[in-house]
């Protein structure tokens, strides 16, 4: 049931319908209910009775509409009110009826999408008419302090005398002396001002009676297109593109005149500081060309809107809308939650994100959208969902289309970047293990399909490349195999056209130390292991002076001894081969070149890698220099009593400075090491 009161209505007060109304037919259904032609049982006339369906949660919508009908309705481009009735029904549950006028001739939406399905679009005229009358309206509701907040051609309505009319203030706002601005977030999404979107998250954010003027921008695309921009995609990913967005404009605005483009782009200015008002507008040539021709433009109308009728209307598509407040939740009425994105479920917190996840990864389905952002379950296995098939399914696909994937991701970068010529930045993060290097490497695989490079060889290059910083950058660790050890930002030059002509890796963060010391169970980088294994199996470690008898120091220390299982390990080896390609592709000159002409030879990076393999010159252990350090000649095998003082010498100062000394000659060999990395590295 009803609460019994609003804030300054008393649903009570209102008479029972049945005495004055009956029901003929259904009309369709509104946000809250369904609405109906109704028959005025007393003097014969017909109008359309909206009937608000049981809900606790609506009375100050009800309570906005109502008190905008009674005091602005009086408008010839408003809808008219003809009362408000309340029954009771203690069985199916209460029931209030807002009987308005009836608009037999259907939405200015129905028109426009019923003449493109013929074939035929609305005339210009036409369009400039519609929008003059419904500029008059909102002319109205602005002077009285009103903001419609749900502008849109669902709701700017057509009588079979050709009126046109606003309707639907279930969202209006009333502003006061003391408050011109609003700060709630309300609207239809695809229609709604950046300004307006902005209050959902920003708490400083406001705005004006001036987000009319952009929802009636967005309605005149509406009405040369049929739709609104943006209405491929989902109502709350539509939000987040929006704000980030350029200014949209017609379909093809070539084939429409350059006043009516100019229209559209006044109205869509993104700073609602700078946008004009509805006085402003109704000064614009395209709006002024309909002064003295009004009753031609009517006429006009009175014919689209009958042929229309006759034909019958196409089937409409509902966008239903929004209502939140500072602090509350984003909430849609509709009629099913979207699992694939998450941004599209009322309610959202840890309980429900871990179980839509987890559902869909037992399903196979590892990728999930949340707004703008793609979530990406690591399956540890090989999936069948990067084929060449799958290449081709997402190339220029609408994002609804097909089920999140990694590669949509690319396809939306790349189109944004081809169609608005504006940089774009993909971001991955996630911990170790996460999958982030195979996201990586499969978003630039995409991108540089999409790109279409002239030769092949670039696009070759631009995958190895990618695959070759990981050899030096990513390191076995305790709880990942591969994980990087670097930070990477890589970018791609894209020309106007979309072919791509270049990319640049740079790193930052390269965790340097792991050259030299490497924790317990944790290997250094992959490079030096690939490097070692390929040169052993080709009899070329002597060629760089690394032993064959004897593991490299840093490619073990004191926890690992890995020895034959470096030489022998047949993925290091091929890895090596894969390296050496990638080198050669890249453009690095052969050492072979320069020093032995004909014999064929690693490239030239391998000679560094080898050296940084290779320890201090210094052939015994530590302890054992030590020992025979303190231990001058003629004295070794004597008791450590008389190696304190010997002929005058004080040896175990000098034992120290000798220690001292190999210290610090230490230090910087493998600050030396750290530093030869990250050059070579860099």
């Amino acid at each position: 049931m009803f609460p019994q009161s609003g804030k300054s209505i008393v649903f009570d007060n209102f008479p029972d319908p049945t005495n004055t109304w009956e029901i003929i037919e259904t009309i369709g259904k509104g946000t809250y209910g369904k609405v109906y032609k109704v028959l005025n049982k007393k003097d014969g006339s017909k109008a359309a009775v909206k009937i608000l369906d049981p809900i606790h949660d609506i009375d100050e919508e009800i309570e906005a509409e109502y008190n905008i009908l009674k005091a602005l309705s009086d408008h010839p481009n408003v809808v008219k009110f003809f009362g408000m009735f309340y029954k009771k029904d203690l069985k199916c549950g209460d029931q209030l009826w807002l009987v308005l006028e009836l608009c037999n001739g259907g939405s200015v939406t129905d028109l426009a999408k019923g003449m493109l399905k013929r074939g035929d679009r609305m005339d210009e005229a036409i369009i400039a008419y519609i929008l003059h009358e419904a500029l008059m309206g909102l002319q109205h509701l602005h002077i009285n302090k009103t903001i419609h907040r749900d502008v849109k051609g669902n709701n700017i309505l057509l009588t079979t005398q050709g009126g046109v009319k606003l309707v639907d203030f279930g969202v209006s706002a009333q502003l006061t002396n003391t408050r011109l601005r609003r700060n709630t977030s309300v609207g239809t999404p695809f229609w709604m001002a950046p300004e307006v979107i902005a209050c959902e998250q920003q708490l400083d954010s406001t705005y004006d009676a001036r987000c009319d003027v952009w929802s009636l921008g967005i309605t005149a695309i509406e009405l040369g297109d049929g739709d609104p921009p943006l209405s491929e995609l989902h109502p709350m990913r539509a939000l987040f593109k929006i704000p980030r967005n350029p200014p949209p404009t017609l379909h093809q605005p070539e084939l429409w005149s350059h006043d009516f483009n100019d229209f559209i782009s006044r109205c869509l200015i993104k700073d609602f500081e700078l946008r004009p008002n509805v006085l402003d507008l109704l000064q614009h040539v395209f709006i002024k060309q309909t002064v003295g021709r009004e009753k031609i433009l009517q006429k006009q109308l009175i014919e689209l809107t009958d042929l229309n009728q006759q034909i019958g209307l196409i089937e409409k598509t509902r966008h239903e809308r929004i209502h939140t407040k500072k602090g509350g939740h984003l909430k849609m009425q509709s009629a099913a939650d979207e699992v694939e994105d998450l941004a599209t479920l009322e309610a959202l917190d840890e309980n429900i994100v871990t179980e839509q996840l987890q559902s869909r990864y037992s399903r196979d389905q590892i990728y999930t959208y949340v707004g703008d952002i793609l979530i990406a379950v690591n399956p540890f296995r090989k999936m069948e969902i990067y084929t060449p098939q799958h290449t081709k399914m997402y190339i220029g696909a609408k994002r609804t289309a097909n089920p999140p994937h990694i590669f949509a991701v690319a396809d939306i970068a790349y189109q944004s970047v081809v169609s608005y010529n504006t940089d774009q930045c993909v971001v991955i993060s996630g911990e170790s293990g996460a999958g982030k290097t195979e996201s990586a490497h499969l978003l630039v695989q995409q991108l540089t399909v999409l790109g279409k490079a002239n030769n092949r060889t670039l696009q070759e290059k631009i995958l190895l490349v990618n695959s070759l910083v990981e050899a030096f950058g990513n390191a076995c660790t305790a709880i990942n195999d591969n994980s990087s050890r670097f930070g990477k930002y890589l970018e791609m030059k894209f020309t106007c056209g979309g072919t791509v002509v270049g990319a640049k890796i740079c790193e930052y963060l390269l965790e340097k130390s792991r050259v030299i010391h490497q924790a317990v169970g944790e290997r250094n980088f992959h490079i030096f292991y690939y490097v070692y294994a390929g040169l052993a199996d080709r009899k070329k470690l002597a060629h760089y002076k690394l032993s064959d008898s004897k593991t490299p120091k840093y490619l073990c220390n004191e926890h690992i001894k890995l020895g034959p299982d470096i030489v022998s390990n047949a993925f290091y080896k091929e890895q090596f081969d894969a390296v050496e390609q990638c080198f050669k592709v890249i453009g690095f000159t052969l050492e072979v070149e320069k020093l032995h002409h004909k014999e064929k030879s690693p490239p030239t990076g391998f000679p560094l890698i080898a050296c940084t393999s290779r320890p201090l010159s210094l052939d015994r252990q530590p302890d054992q220099r030590a020992a025979e350090a303190r231990q001058p000649a003629g004295v070794r095998g004597q008791t450590s009593a008389t190696l304190y003082q010997y002929k005058g010498f004080y040896f175990e100062k000098l034992y120290q400075s000798m220690l001292e000394i190999q210290l610090q000659m230490t230090k910087i060999h493998d600050f030396l090491l750290q530093f030869k990395m990250l050059k070579f590295f860099s």
